[in-house]
């Protein structure tokens, strides 16, 4: 069996969203997949902050002879174990959890706020 490890879509119509999976190269895009190993959101606004990868299985999946796609190879050269930008990857990652969480406490309190009795 020839393992792949590629993009697989799940977002809906105009909302792109990919999980990175090691894949069956017979199987359909969007079919059957062996291990996810990441995701890709290309609407985030940070471009070092799109992809988190399980760099531990990656590693192990190429150790034992899959293929990267195109696409996914340039993400694992990036932002991979020795990766090029990986020290900028993981500030931005930390500079998104931050972000959003600041924003769903702000929406929590605006919930709280107009369910409170005036």
């Amino acid at each position: 069996m020839a393992v792949r490890i590629r993009m697989k879509r799940i977002g809906r119509k105009h909302r792109p969203f990919f999980r990175i999976c090691a894949t069956d190269s017979r199987a359909p895009r969007d079919g059957r997949v062996i291990e996810t190993l990441g995701t890709y959101d290309p609407l985030v606004a940070d471009t070092d902050a799109r992809v988190t990868l399980n760099n531990d299985r990656i590693d192990y999946w190429l150790s034992v002879g899959a293929l990267p796609s195109d696409r996914v190879k340039v993400l694992i050269k990036k932002y991979g174990t020795k990766g090029k930008r990986s020290a900028e990857h993981k500030a931005a990652r930390e500079k998104l959890v931050i972000e959003r969480s600041r924003r769903q406490a702000a929406a929590g309190k605006a919930v709280a706020e107009k369910a409170a009795p005036a």
